[in-house]
């Protein structure tokens, strides 16, 4: 011992000790106490002493891990104000129905799917929640935003139908929604269900991630003086396997720094996942709550029913919360499907301190023995206690059986993610154990669907309690009205062009979001998201004119105070500069395109990132984004495969223009110069904000290359939006012409390579420029569609055919793969060459990456001469003696491979 304590006992110098014989005395005690009594005793009295310590506000941080009980005692418990017996009753009734929605569906269109056991754990956290907590949306209010776990619907639907919200009709086309209206999304759907689920969760992890990112902009909202949001609580349900995922608490820290405690997350801790126990061999309960805690979240557990109150109140020697703690997971859950005389040998048989505790119990009660999560009591204190909570968010960590109530075949089981069907004999026993009077002969075929009338008991109950809370959930409604629209002079300037002086596209659209902060009409509701970068996209002004968002406010002096664009937070600030978090960035855009739903407050978000960072790095975000019905622009700065030089393969964006073809209801734009962002920019704020309030969003790529900005020819606006206009035509009484398309900065290499065609080869260079090849190839396969379903009807031509159709072979040059512009190729009606940057990125100057891409302005020209010669109008040796000329390698890797 003596040995241990001169290892040990050295305390740091720096932490001076005004008292060295109080403290040697009290460590000496403890010696006593652990030499004595063991680490037991040792370690009970050390809980004690830090509880009272924080009972003194002595000021200690929280354990990280706490013991394995309820937070909540029962002396602690507030009283229940609910109806308990009433409440069972119509979790029953939802129970079934859940249940009864997904056999009927598998049994009729076999794999169809659907889960029956998540929600089975999850009915009590959730009807409690429906009946005491969560607010609706009646009259103007937000209500509060619950995001709901996504294999959890089917009971959801189950209550919206005992509700008199959805027919038999309805439930019967679960997972068969081809028919609009006609039936009920899989998952939580906005973008299907547009009137009932408000946040898509079913990608697992993105639920938790929106969820703290949606508190948060509740918060900017109130600061600002848009909303006022104090009266929404957000709800996050999710699943102790889910938090596997990276999203589900990479954030915490964000929720805690803030002290959001509008926020609650209810981890639904069945200790199962898809294919088997969370943490088989370890406390997955108790991994959480370090992390939560240990994030500086407030954490309730929910581990243990009424039940075990009295046992827990016999234990005078803690043997049996020291049972409870060494008991693994993988061992709790072959406790639930066990017997009692199981549990009594091997839970309670090991210690006759712990045979004692339970001698009282038959084995029947030993096996009814419940999870807290399952008992309405313990999770209203748990719920009553997170709303009241101040300063932090908070975790609530109930234990539930995956399964509970569906029967010994599927309670607990490792294959219960996967049930979708019960036999006769399994529903009789659901049945049963539900105490529902549904005849024996009702459930040969389908088992039916119970409700009890809109005028019983359990009805009435349940609508009352909805109106008491602000009427039902989950509700979308989208209540506000269009926007008057910028000033025209916000946009004006960058038709006149630049002159002489270079700037790049992003310096253009920096200049023009300076403009709408500034606009009367939509200034206020303009919400610049930048994740870290905006020095790097030239957006810095912006700190000084409009500050950083900060709940804090700005506590310090910043370094850059004395100079001309300090950094500078405020409590009322717009920007939200999200730290090096693109995966933050996306959640607040997810946060701010749908407020004018969530919030009835329309807003205008712009996320700047850089471009390789997006749809690489966030799609499933994006994806969920429009599924959302998410407004706003998302702006991929420094985009390029060629144009960001210097930063290498990881850095340089060559595909997220073909990422986001595959997104129904996004506009992606790939502007060349400053009038065309703006022109497009406008169009996207009149179709999101104006008259029609489209559920659309908006990419577009931003590009760091200087170059002088040319004025805007007159009456192009149409094709800019279309995404297809000429730009410049070629010299006229020349024999040969080619037709050349150019977008983003790679425009300027076309425009050198028509010059090459006309001064040194006589070629005639039609100069297009691309806006969008998502919008021409979208249209384009609109109108085959068309034509292919009215084939009497005199056919319509697609708008690429009619301007670009037969006039002479095309060469696409693009900083974006050739799978990009290749989309268009067979509506060009002419033979046609796509140029491209496929293969990885790298570092290198500007001029060297094309070159080596063979995009640069020489590349483009003999790809012209090369289609030249397919259609005749070139000889091969000529084009063999240009290439030559234009110092272009034939023997080079192919950049693809290289």
């Amino acid at each position: 011992m003596s040995d241990l304590h001169d290892v040990f006992d050295e305390f740091k110098h720096q932490l001076p000790d005004i008292d060295p014989d109080e403290t040697q005395e009290w460590i000496e005690s403890l010696d006593a106490l652990l030499k004595q009594s063991g680490p037991d005793r040792a370690r009970f009295v050390l809980y004690k002493l830090l509880k009272r310590a924080r009972m003194l506000h002595v000021g200690l941080p929280p354990l990280t891990q706490t013991r394995y009980i309820n937070t909540i005692s029962p002396e602690q418990e507030p009283y229940f104000p609910g109806d308990e017996a009433m409440e069972l009753r119509i979790r029953r009734i939802i129970r079934w129905n859940a249940v009864a929605m997904v056999v009927r569906a598998n049994h009729h269109y076999e794999g169809i799917g659907g889960h029956l056991a998540t929600y089975a754990s999850a009915a009590s956290l959730y009807e409690v929640g429906f009946n005491h907590f969560f607010r609706g949306k009646d009259g103007d209010a937000s209500g509060d935003q619950i995001f709901f776990q996504g294999h959890a619907a089917p009971g959801i639907y189950a209550r919206a139908f005992v509700e008199g919200r959805f027919t038999e009709s309805q439930l019967d086309h679960f997972r068969r929604e081809v028919v609009p209206g006609a039936g009920l999304s899989s998952y939580p759907h906005p973008r299907l269900m547009p009137e009932f689920w408000e946040f898509p969760t079913v990608s697992m992890g993105l639920g938790p991630l929106a969820a703290i990112y949606q508190a948060r902009f509740n918060r900017y909202l109130e600061h600002r003086g848009i909303k006022e949001t104090s009266d929404s609580r957000v709800w996050a349900f999710i699943g102790d396997g889910e938090c596997d995922e990276p999203e589900s608490l990479g954030a915490l820290h964000v929720a805690a720094r803030e002290g959001l405690d509008n926020l609650t997350f209810v981890v639904n801790c069945n200790l199962q996942r898809l294919d088997g126990p969370v943490r088989g061999n370890g406390k997955v309960i108790q991994e959480l709550e370090s992390v939560f805690r240990g994030s500086g979240w407030n954490v309730i557990k929910v581990l243990w029913s009424r039940e075990w109150d009295d046992l827990l109140a016999r234990d005078v020697d803690g043997v049996l919360v020291n049972r409870m703690a060494e008991t693994t997971d993988g061992e709790s859950q072959r406790m639930t499907i066990a017997d009692g005389a199981y549990i009594r040998e091997h839970f309670f048989g090991p210690d006759p301190r712990l045979r004692k505790i339970v001698e009282h119990l038959s084995d029947e009660q030993l096996r009814s023995l419940r999870r807290g999560g399952h008992d309405y009591r313990k999770v209203y204190a748990a719920y009553h206690a997170a709303v009241r909570h101040t300063g932090a968010p908070t975790a609530i960590l109930a234990q539930t059986v995956k399964g509970w109530a569906l029967g010994p075949s599927v309670e607990a089981r490792n294959i219960t993610h996967q049930a979708k069907k019960m036999s006769l004999e399994e529903l009789k026993i659901f049945r049963d154990r539900l105490e529902l009077p549904i005849p024996d002969n009702a459930l040969a075929d389908d088992p039916p669907y119970y409700h009890p009338g809109m005028d019983s008991p359990e009805v009435r109950y349940m609508l009352e309690r909805r109106r008491a809370l602000g009427g039902s959930v989950p509700k979308r409604v989208v209540r506000a009205k269009p926007l008057a629209l910028p000033e025209d002079s916000a946009f004006a300037e960058f038709a006149k062009g630049s002159g002489s002086a270079a700037a790049s596209t992003t310096m253009a659209f920096t200049r023009l979001l300076r403009n709408l902060l500034r606009d009367k009409n939509i200034g206020k509701r303009v919400v610049p998201i930048i994740p870290d970068e905006a020095r790097t996209f030239g957006m810095d002004p912006l700190f000084k004119e409009v500050g950083i968002y900060s709940p804090l406010g700005q506590r310090y002096e910043p370094v850059d105070a004395e100079t001309l664009l300090p950094y500078r937070e405020a409590k009322d600030g717009q920007v939200l500069e999200e730290g090096i978090t693109e995966s933050g960035s996306m959640a607040s855009l997810t946060a701010a395109g749908t407020s004018y739903a969530t919030h009835s407050e329309p807003m205008l978000p712009f996320y700047v990132f850089y471009s390789m960072f997006g749809f690489q790095r966030t799609g499933d975000q994006i994806w969920a984004f429009g599924d959302s019905r998410g407004r706003g622009f998302m702006c991929g700065a420094t985009a390029g495969r060629t144009t960001l030089n210097g930063e290498g393969l990881q850095h340089e964006d060559g595909h997220s223009h073909l990422l986001a073809t595959a997104l129904p209801n996004i506009r992606a734009y790939d502007p060349a110069f400053a009038y065309e962002t703006a022109i497009i920019v406008k169009d996207g704020i009149r179709r999101m904000l104006g008259e029609g309030g489209e559920d659309i969003f908006y990419y577009l790529t931003l590009y760091n290359e200087n170059y002088p900005q040319p004025p805007m020819p007159e009456g192009v606006e149409d094709g800019i939006v279309r995404g297809l206009y000429l730009f410049r035509k070629g010299e006229e009484g020349l024999r040969r012409r080619i037709t050349l398309l150019g977008s983003g900065s790679i425009m300027r290499q076309v425009l050198r390579a028509q010059e090459l065609l006309q001064e040194r080869y006589e070629v005639a260079a039609d100069v297009w420029s691309v806006t969008s090849y998502q919008l021409l190839r979208n249209e384009a396969l609109e109108i085959e569609r068309l034509n292919r379903l009215h084939p009497e009807a005199e056919p319509k031509l697609p708008y690429v055919t009619q301007i670009l159709g037969g006039h002479s072979p095309i060469v696409a040059a693009t900083d974006y793969v050739k799978s990009l512009p290749d989309q268009i190729a067979r509506w060009s009606g002419s033979p046609f060459v796509p140029l491209g940057t496929d293969g990885f990125g790298r570092s290198d100057t500007r001029e060297a990456l094309r070159r080596h891409f063979e995009v640069d302005a020489e590349s483009v020209t003999a790809a012209s001469l090369h289609a030249l010669a397919l259609c005749e109008q070139y000889g091969p040796g000529d084009v063999a003696k240009a290439i030559a000329d234009l110092g272009i390698d034939p023997a080079k890797q192919n950049p693809r491979t290289a």
